[in-house]
């Protein structure tokens, strides 16, 4: 790794270049700095122009040495407008523009668990106005503590400049700086695979929780407020530890971040509540200063304090000692597109959310019978879909909006508790799944949920669902709509796709 200096319309930019790498990843670093294309930059080194392909470690650069570039910031000249084709005709990227189906992004040698992770993680806004927000912490005295905090600010700034190629583009986006400064920050994902040669596939939840962590720190703000991870994706767990063996022994009680609960899997578990029950009762052995030996203690959670982004992660991995491989637990664990959690809260919590969730029952209950009502509705032609009169059901629903119209009353520290979850009650939005046997093979897929009518241009035409939801299976950079059929069916239970990582977002309160 060696730093340069690179000097552009007057201004300087110091650049970490790593030398293993093609000239291409170097230009794309300058792009994030700069927002000139690489194929607008020209960059001079001895012997002429800096060509993509070029190896860096053939320039012989020597640390702080000044590169020259030149380019300027704009649109390339446009084509020419372009005859009527019709959808058969079109390109991959054509037909993705047309229906303004999102970007993927570029599968770079087995980073498919960090493609899945990226497009799950992109589907919480807050997140990305806190990316877009982000001002530099300054410059530390301190040379190591420089380097980690130098490493952080990269991870996002990155990050950001990646999430908005992928806003702007209607194609797939190669994820080249990220990636570098992903495996900069954290060198296990830069593992070779000694057989192949090239990188080895890992482990999606990983990722996940080292990305959260590093953006934790990362976005903290400078007054000490909470960052955007701990206020909207984490929670707050209060577990009491006790033992039967000495009745007498006062409980003990911890209370502790989290950001995700885990779902353990087993014989017995055949749905996502049982496995995250089964997640928050543990049994561990450690001394006993009444007894003065070692005792066994049940350890309890409750969650005391519920985020409005809540990740669960499916333990779906454990070491096989005689193949000497992480192999997967490929059994079927069902889990909701809609998911209640107040059963596994705190009987403090739940009193305070008793209220909010009756609300929220309410107001589905109104927008299905409103939905109901539309059906019924006479049709221009004078036929109906059902056989009630429109009139009477729309009059029934309206009766139902008197009835729910009663203001619920939200406990004072909810309401102040910016980023938390008021009910208990979640809806799916987000899931990492994994088709293969272990955790270092195989492939991983992201599925993210669009609601209809919110957020950009609407798909349009034939393939688009009619459905009030949809949601984007993002294979790398091969994007495709699906319906909430098919999301269900990645339960698992086979050699298919298999829920390993889901989002779930709390639900609206109006």
């Amino acid at each position: 790794m060696v730093k340069v200096q690179v000097k552009w319309q007057g201004k300087k930019f110091d650049v970490d270049v790593d030398t293993t790498q093609p000239a291409e990843v170097f230009k794309t670093q300058l792009y994030s700095l700069t927002s000139v294309a690489p194929e607008r930059q020209r960059i001079l080194v001895k012997g002429g122009q800096l060509k993509d392909d070029t190896p860096m470690g053939s320039l012989g650069l020597k640390e702080n040495a000044v590169l020259m570039m030149m380019g300027t910031v704009g649109e390339l000249p446009k084509p020419p407008p372009e005859q009527t084709k019709f959808v058969e005709d079109m390109t991959d990227n054509e037909v993705a523009q047309a229906l303004a189906i999102p970007a993927g992004l570029t599968n770079l040698g087995n980073t498919c668990y960090m493609n899945a992770t990226l497009q799950c993680l992109k589907a919480v806004p807050e997140l990305k106005q806190a990316l877009d927000d982000f001002q530099p912490p300054a410059v530390s005295t301190s040379a190591s503590a420089s380097a980690s905090t130098d490493n952080k600010r990269s991870l996002v700034l990155s990050l950001r400049s990646l999430f908005t190629q992928l806003n702007e583009s209607g194609e797939g986006v190669p994820p080249m700086v990220f990636l570098h400064v992903l495996r900069q920050l954290f060198p296990k994902f830069a593992e070779q695979d000694r057989q192949s040669g090239g990188f080895r596939q890992q482990d999606a939840e990983e990722c996940w929780n080292e990305l959260l962590t590093t953006l934790d720190l990362a976005l903290q703000p400078s007054d000490a407020s909470p960052s955007v991870v701990e206020r909207y994706m984490s929670g707050q767990m209060q577990t009491t530890w006790s033992t039967a063996e000495a009745p007498e022994e006062p409980s003990t009680v911890h209370h502790e971040r989290f950001r995700k609960l885990d779902c353990h899997i087993d014989k017995s578990v055949n749905y996502l509540s049982q496995g995250i029950a089964k997640g928050l009762e543990q049994k561990i052995e450690k001394r006993s200063d009444t007894l003065g030996r070692n005792a066994e203690y049940t350890a309890v959670s409750k969650i005391a304090r519920l985020p409005e982004y809540l990740t669960v992660a499916y333990n779906r991995f454990f070491w096989k000692a005689s193949e000497s491989v992480e192999a997967k637990i490929v059994k079927s664990v069902k889990f909701p597109l809609d998911l209640d959690v107040s059963e596994f809260c705190t009987p403090e919590l739940q009193q305070k959310m008793r209220p909010v969730k009756q609300h929220v029952r309410n107001l589905e209950d109104r927008k299905a019978a409103e939905r109901k009502a539309a059906a019924k509705r006479p049709r221009i032609d004078g036929s109906s879909d059902g056989s009630s009169d429109g009139a009477q059901a729309s009059a029934s629903v309206s009766s139902e909006k008197q009835e729910d119209a009663a203001p619920f009353v939200l406990d004072p520290e909810l309401k102040a508790d910016v980023g938390c979850n008021p009910s208990g009650m979640y809806e799916l939005v987000g899931l990492v799944t994994h088709i293969g046997r272990t955790a270092n093979s195989g492939h991983y897929i992201g599925w993210v949920r669009k609601e209809k009518g919110v957020g950009g241009k609407e798909p349009e035409g034939k393939g688009v669902p009619e459905t009030r939801h949809w949601w984007y299976k993002f294979d790398d950079d091969d994007v495709s709509m699906v319906t909430d059929e098919e999301i269900l069916r990645l339960c698992g239970g086979g050699d298919w796709h298999t829920a390993y990582v889901t989002l779930y977002r709390a639900k609206k309160l109006e």
